[in-house]
């Protein structure tokens, strides 16, 4: 079954599935800043757009462009900045 998320009033949308690799997202954020929490290990990947993420444990921000992923440990916070509309998948673990 597909899952729709809406977060940040909607600014942030995704569809859940469950593939052979596991439970994913893929979705598409508005420009803006963002806070995410995580409950498990996340792996994001840029599909296109422009993410400048600030990841746990780290003062410097870092771009991330179409190709790019970062991974998230579970029970943890980071921040981003989209640069203007940006897709991405999500995969957990």
């Amino acid at each position: 079954m597909i899952s729709v998320n809406e977060y940040f009033n909607a600014t942030v949308k995704s569809l859940g599935y469950t593939s052979a690799k596991g439970k994913s997202t893929i979705g598409v954020m508005e420009e803006g800043d963002y806070e995410f929490g995580t409950s498990t290990h996340e792996t994001m990947t840029v599909i296109e757009g422009e993410l400048i993420a600030q990841l746990p444990n780290e003062t410097e921000w870092k771009s991330y462009t179409a190709g790019d992923k970062f991974e998230v440990a579970a029970n943890t916070k980071f921040k981003v900045k989209s640069v203007g509309q940006t897709s991405y998948l999500c995969q957990y673990k």
